[in-house]
């Protein structure tokens, strides 16, 4: 494809990619509104977040599976109306349990946009010219990201609105990229026998899924040393065991095990693991520290977030475009997890009372490191691999990326809970409040309303709230760090520069 060529069906791949992201980042700051609205509690908000990574992260491998296989343009086509679906019956929802359910179904059409526009690009762009185009992609993952809080934070604030249009806005934008797509996108498709492996998407989605629920529950409805511990990891254990089995004997696996045997393709889906808990953690947990924290509206809480988005989104943009023109990309990987860990370490010293300018500077060299790790761990998974297996490969760096993200909500939801109940009542310990503060404050279920509470107690929870999430970063960093080890391992390969089977030097 030519570059204009390129460049218009790019514009209906960045909509969607744009929708998706929306999709998640623009009910951060709403979360705590809508979960107070619909009744829920801490494990609540996290899964709100949490079913939509889940669905996203095991459907991932089948989208690329099933583009290696079908039309890359029809398959993007339905992800993106199964997306809309889910955005439309979400703003319907009436209890928590319906959000998450919907969020479900609307996290797979997610999967299908985030694998597939990857997978897209690969196939129209060699990559050696594929650093600029991606380039694009990691400015509007910053774009969609920053853009998302503040409008999700306008949304809720707006007399008239109220949090459901959060839900509806992404719907306009999705169907312009249907509309995009199927005018520009042409993409040769070569027809193969088709052969799903649904036994193993069904093992891999069951693994996945009993993990996760495992990590939210424990601690609340049972402790993390008992027999019901014991007995949902050892399923899950098994059922990943047999997934690996039943890849290893399938003539189309949807995970096909030969490609670990590949050095860079094992490091870098190892390291989008740790990178997962990482960016997740961060765009989660942010908006309970700016309103809870210290007591900002959502639509603050979005402005305040601006210098981690503003450091992805230079650092994603500036290394595509020095990577296309030296054909380096290594150093950005170590470069990144070296920020990111930093940043990590930085944020977990925070207070609510932090002066701002000081937790700015923190969230930017966050942004700084995870922009040079997103988009090029990807770039070097697929230069490994010939272009038969580029979408499955491809899907299988975004899986584990996500499946990371899915495991730090969870288990740091869970954390979070546990450390803000902690200090909570350390703080009315002090306070000398004893009972009369427990019952001020609520049973702890909840998201306390922290504008309805008198002075003190106020304080008491903007206290743990700061404290909680900073040490959920705190906890995240180590993640960051094991990143920063798998990225050292790397070998770094010269750029292919056709999109076909030989490797060419620039």
């Amino acid at each position: 494809m030519t570059h204009p060529e390129i460049m218009r069906a790019l514009s209906g791949l960045l909509l969607g990619m744009f929708a998706a992201i929306l999709s998640s980042t623009i009910v951060t700051n709403a979360l705590p509104q809508i979960i107070g609205d619909l009744g829920g509690g801490q494990t609540a908000f996290t899964w709100v977040v949490t079913g939509t990574l889940l669905s996203m992260t095991v459907s991932m491998p089948l989208w690329g599976k099933l583009a290696d296989l079908f039309s890359k343009k029809l398959l993007i086509q339905v992800s993106l109306l199964i997306f809309v679906g889910g955005s439309l019956v979400a703003g319907l929802s009436q209890s928590p349990e319906m959000l998450i359910a919907v969020r479900v179904v609307q996290g797979l059409g997610v999967g299908g946009l985030m694998g597939l526009s990857q997978i897209i690009l690969a196939a129209m762009i060699p990559p050696r010219e594929r650093g600029r185009y991606s380039g694009y992609l990691g400015a509007t993952f910053a774009v969609a990201t920053v853009g998302g809080p503040l409008i999700g934070g306008v949304i809720t604030d707006t007399p008239g609105l109220g949090w459901r249009w959060c839900f509806y806005i992404g719907v306009p934008v999705a169907l312009a990229a249907l509309v995009v797509l199927g005018r520009t996108l042409r993409l040769p498709l070569a027809r193969r026998e088709v052969r799903i492996d649904w036994a193993g998407a069904l093992l891999m989605s069951a693994s996945v899924s009993l993990l996760l629920i495992w990590v939210t529950l424990a601690g609340d409805s049972y402790a993390w040393l008992s027999w019901q511990s014991a007995l949902m990891v050892g399923c899950s254990v098994a059922l990943g065991a047999l997934f690996v089995l039943v890849e290893s004997k399938a003539s189309d696996p949807i995970i096909p095990l030969r490609l670990f045997r590949d050095k860079t393709i094992t490091l870098t889906s190892v390291a989008s693991l740790f990178v997962g808990i990482a960016m997740f953690s961060g765009s989660v947990f942010f908006s309970q520290y700016f309103q809870l924290a210290r007591g900002e509206s959502a639509t603050m809480s979005g402005v305040m977030t601006i210098p981690l988005i503003m450091g992805l989104f230079v650092s994603s943009t500036l290394s595509g475009q020095l990577i296309t023109r030296t054909g380096r990309w290594k150093h950005w990987l170590v470069t990144g997890g070296v920020l990111t860990t930093a940043g990590l370490g930085l944020l977990g010293t925070m207070r609510y009372d932090t002066p701002y300018a000081r937790v700015a500077a923190f969230m930017a060299l966050l942004g700084l490191g995870l922009g040079m790790l997103l988009q090029n761990l990807v770039l070097a998974t697929q230069n490994q691999v010939r272009q038969e297996d580029l979408g499955v490969a491809s899907s299988v760096v975004t899986f584990f990326r996500s499946f990371g993200g899915a495991i730090g909500v969870s288990v740091l939801g869970a954390v979070l809970a546990t450390r803000v109940t902690g200090y909570t009542e350390d703080g009315l310990h002090r306070l000398g409040a004893g009972a009369e503060g427990s019952a001020a404050i609520g049973d702890g279920g909840g998201i306390p309303d922290v504008d309805a509470l008198p002075g003190p107690l106020r304080t008491v929870i903007e206290g743990a709230y700061g404290h909680g999430v900073a040490d959920i970063f705190l906890y995240a960093a180590p993640c960051a760090l094991l990143a920063l080890v798998f990225t050292l391992f790397i070998k770094e390969t010269a750029l292919k520069t056709g999109t076909g089977g030989g490797r060419k030097r620039a």
